[in-house]
């Protein structure tokens, strides 16, 4: 079942660090997101492959959105 991976705040897309096929393991840095001048990690919440990625560089993202899948 694929599980999807949110933005635990809303802030810009600075860079993504995965592409679609990659192999990844719970905890792995997958995107940075920046938010009030400060950059934030975000981490695959399990190990997987991705899936789906819905963002891209620049974006602005709110809470909560959907940023990949991994299944």
């Amino acid at each position: 079942m694929a599980e999807q991976i949110r933005a635990p705040m809303a802030g810009k897309v600075i860079s993504v660090l995965v592409s679609p096929g990659d192999t990844v393991e719970e905890d792995d840095e997958i995107m940075v997101l920046e938010a009030m001048k400060m950059e934030t990690s975000v981490y695959a919440s399990a190990g997987g492959t991705i899936a789906e990625i819905k963002v891209k560089p620049g974006d602005n993202v709110d809470e909560d959105d959907v940023l990949m899948t991994l299944e």
